[in-house]
């Protein structure tokens, strides 16, 4: 069965004009019947894309050492995805050398979970591992040649933990999240950290095995050029989260995308205190918004954008759709064009909040007010 999204605004080779939107076999079709939608008063809108979004974590482990099963936590995770718009959700798992929410063990039962997971949406592998999580690499590796992973981020949290340790407030979060004692924490990444010298060999392993695979690579909190160079080295074509603009600029003079937080822009500022990402994002240099830790961002933020009044709705959607779908290698989605995936998602522009969901040609969710419209 095919459908006919009819009497709303589509966004289309860049602008939104009135017109109809059809979907047969599972694409965007050029014309056609099925079952009609009244999209009156709505905009029509390729599906959001989230390259980098952790706010899964909430539903394994909704508070320090409470924790539920993973099947569990996919299917509420890809449930709240799918009721705010993101048809293509690339999971930032996180694979660290801390026991507990990021432990191996956690990873190898989110990769189970998601085997035997049968979401609407397409849920992906954004694999962020720990610079320092030597253990991990042969896991890593293997998950990687196996098809489960789909995007390699390259991080290093560990300096940063390392400078926390003289303050207990900080050490007893991180404590919380391993679900160890503060002192066995401390012992723990002092151990790590003796290890430091074989991180070079390890990074360059995952990023051989990544593009054996052909899989996109990202960068993160890139604080240098250095930074920068170095991961490009590597392979690494996507800069996220640079904590300078000048990484930012030379990240897209080198005709790479970067990426920042959603949250930044629906907040006004980034929490970290670094660079705000919307005024980054209306000169050119951030050109990918991602949910990170709060999935509702990435809906709101490109109407946040265009309340500013620099950049229309339509230039801030490709932020959050065809842009990541660029940046990911994804040539089949992110805009609506015949041939295209049907991914698509309905917006009533007051709230704003989502009308109705189509992933893959197919109704995957209705909203509020949604079952009243469909013919």
């Amino acid at each position: 069965m095919g459908w006919r999204i009819a009497g709303g605004q589509v966004l289309r080779d860049g602008t939104l004009d009135p017109g109809e939107l059809h979907l047969a076999g599972g694409v965007i079709a050029a014309g056609g019947g099925g079952r009609a939608f009244d999209a009156r008063g709505l905009l029509v809108m390729p599906g959001l894309i989230d390259i980098h979004g952790d706010a899964h974590e909430r539903s394994i482990q909704p508070r320090p050492g409470i924790g539920f099963p993973m099947g569990l936590a996919v299917r509420d995770a890809a449930s709240q995805l799918l009721g705010l718009g993101i048809t293509t959700a690339y999971m930032g798992v996180t694979l660290s050398w801390e026991p507990g929410l990021r432990s191996l063990e956690a990873w190898r039962g989110l990769m189970a979970a998601l085997d035997a997971a049968r979401p609407a949406i397409d849920l992906r592998v954004h694999l962020r591992f720990e610079a320092d999580n030597l253990d991990a690499l042969p896991d890593a590796l293997l998950d990687i040649a196996a098809g489960r992973v789909h995007l390699i981020g390259f991080n290093d949290h560990t300096p940063a933990i390392l400078k926390k340790l003289g303050n207990a407030k900080e050490v007893a979060k991180y404590a919380g999240r391993a679900g160890l004692a503060p002192e066995a924490f401390r012992a723990l990444i002092e151990g790590v950290a003796a290890k430091r010298g074989e991180v070079p060999a390890t990074r360059r392993k995952l990023a051989e095995a990544a593009a054996a695979r052909g899989l996109p690579m990202l960068s993160h909190d890139d604080a240098t050029l250095e930074d920068r160079a170095l991961f490009r080295g590597l392979g690494a074509r996507i800069c996220e989260f640079p904590m300078a603009e000048e990484v930012a600029a030379d990240a897209r003079a080198a005709g790479e995308h970067v990426v920042m937080g959603a949250p930044n822009v629906v907040r006004g500022g980034s929490h970290l205190g670094w660079a705000s990402a919307a005024p980054l994002a209306e000169r050119g240099l951030v050109t990918v918004l991602a949910s990170d830790y709060h999935w509702p961002a990435l809906l709101e933020a490109p109407f946040a954008m265009a309340r500013r009044g620099k950049m229309s709705l339509a230039a801030a959607w490709d932020l959050v759709s065809a842009n990541p779908a660029a940046a990911a290698g994804l040539a089949d989605r992110g805009r609506l064009a015949a041939g295209l995936r049907g991914d698509v998602v309905v917006v009533d522009p007051a709230g704003p909040h989502v009308v109705a969901v189509f992933c893959g040609g197919e109704l995957a969710h209705l909203g509020a007010g949604g079952a009243g419209r469909l013919g």
